[in-house]
C-alpha cells in the first residue's frame, strides 16, 4: 500500500506549525507559554525569560542581487528583536549561525557581522554565541534572541471593545521591495544600467534596514500601558490581526481611512498600478507593533508619538473585518507576504 504524502502547501507555514507541533505537550515548571506567540515565556528564579528565533534562506527571504550583507546582518538581528518587544520585553542576548557556501570570502561574512554588531549596539543586546557551517544551497542564517519581561503580552487576551493600535506606517517595506524586484529585472536584461532610487530611500531602508519598536514600548512603560495583546507586523497587518482575533476567539473592525500609510508608499504604489490598501493589510516585513488596550486607554494612547488607533475588538460572531471609506464592510482575508520564489 502507498504511504500517504500530504503537500505541505494544503496546510500553509501556520498550519504546518500548528500540525507537527501539537503532540509537545509541556513537562516543565519552568515553561509559562511554549510553542503559538512571538516568544516562548520561561521562568528562572523569579524571572521571566523570552525565547524567540528564525530562520533565513538565500532566494527565499533574501536577494544577495541586491541586499547588502551588512543591511542583511543588522535585519537578521533586529528582526529577532522585534518579537521579544511583541512580548513586552527587551531583548538582551542573541546568538547567529551560518551555512555559507564557497562563493563567499572572509570580507564578506565580516560585512554581515559587522550589521550584526551595529544592532547590537543600539539594542544593547549581547552576541553570545552561534554556529558556522558549510553550505550548498547559498547563505543559510539562523538567530536566536532571549530576553526579558516583567509583565509578558500574549496574542489571544484581547477583550471586546478594546482599541486596536498600530505603530508607524505600513506597506512601505513592501513597495521598497517592489522597486528593488522591478530595478533587478532591467539590470539582468542592461549590464550597463544604473539602478534609480532617487526619492525612494525611505521605502528601500524600510525593506533592507527595518528597526523593531523599542520607543512604543518605552512609551508604553512610560504612560503605564499594558497591552491586552500584542504581535509585530512581519507578514502583514490583516494575517496579524487575524492571529490575535482567533487566538482571543474575537472579531474585529478596522477602518480604512486610519491605517497609516506614508507619502511615498502612496505614490510608490499609484507608479505600480497596486492598490494601496492591499499593500498595507499584506505586504509584511514592516515589523510594526500591533497591539490592543482597553477603551479607557483611548486618551493615553492618541498621545503617544507614532501611534494610531484603527480600530476595535468585537464579538467573534461579528467576524473580522476593514470599513471601506465608502462604509462598506470586507471580510479581511490573511494573505500574509509569501516570499518563496517558484
Amino acid at each position: 500500500m502507498e504511504e500517504k504524502r500530504t503537500d505541505i502547501s494544503k496546510l500553509g507555514e501556520f498550519g504546518l506549525i500548528e500540525h507537527i507541533t501539537q503532540n509537545f505537550p509541556i513537562k516543565n515548571e519552568s515553561t509559562i507559554k511554549g510553542i503559538g506567540d512571538d516568544a516562548a515565556v520561561l521562568k528562572y528564579d523569579n524571572k521571566k525569560v523570552l525565547v524567540t528565533t528564525d530562520l533565513l534562506l538565500e532566494g527565499i527571504h533574501f536577494d544577495l542581487t541586491y541586499f547588502p550583507l551588512k543591511h542583511l546582518g543588522y535585519k537578521t538581528a533586529v528582526v529577532n528583536f522585534s518579537d521579544i518587544y511583541a512580548m513586552n520585553g527587551e531583548p538582551k542576548q542573541l546568538t547567529v549561525s551560518i551555512g555559507v557556501s564557497r562563493r563567499f570570502s572572509v570580507e564578506d561574512i565580516e560585512d554581515f557581522y559587522a550589521g550584526v554588531r551595529l544592532a547590537c549596539e543600539i539594542y544593547g543586546v549581547d552576541l553570545v554565541g552561534g554556529d558556522t557551517s558549510s553550505s550548498i544551497t547559498g547563505l543559510i542564517i539562523s538567530a536566536t534572541c532571549i530576553g526579558e519581561t516583567v509583565d509578558e503580552v500574549y496574542r489571544n487576551t484581547a477583550h471586546d471593545n478594546d482599541l486596536i493600535c498600530v505603530s508607524g506606517d505600513l506597506g512601505s517595506a513592501f513597495m521598497g521591495l517592489q522597486i528593488l524586484e522591478r530595478e533587478k529585472k532591467v539590470f539582468e536584461g542592461d549590464k550597463d544600467f544604473k539602478p534609480e532610487f532617487s526619492g525612494r530611500e525611505y521605502l528601500l531602508e524600510r525593506y533592507l534596514k527595518p528597526e523593531a519598536r523599542k520607543d512604543i514600548i518605552a512609551e508604553l512603560k512610560k504612560n503605564n500601558v499594558i497591552p491586552t495583546s500584542m504581535i509585530d507586523i512581519s507578514d502583514g497587518l490583516a494575517s496579524e490581526l487575524m492571529h490575535i482575533c482567533k487566538q482571543s476567539n474575537k472579531g474585529c473592525r478596522i477602518y480604512e481611512d486610519k491605517i497609516p500609510i506614508d507619502y511615498q508608499t502612496a505614490l510608490q504604489a499609484e507608479s505600480c498600478n497596486m492598490s494601496l490598501i492591499t499593500a498595507a493589510l499584506n505586504g509584511g516585513e514592516d515589523y510594526e507593533l500591533l497591539f490592543t488596550v482597553p477603551l479607557g486607554k483611548h486618551d493615553i494612547v492618541e498621545k503617544i508619538p507614532g501611534v494610531k488607533v484603527i480600530g476595535h475588538i468585537t464579538d467573534l460572531s461579528l467576524g473580522m473585518a476593514m470599513i471601506t471609506r465608502d462604509g462598506e464592510e470586507i471580510a479581511l482575508k490573511a494573505q500574509g507576504w509569501n516570499q518563496t520564489k517558484e
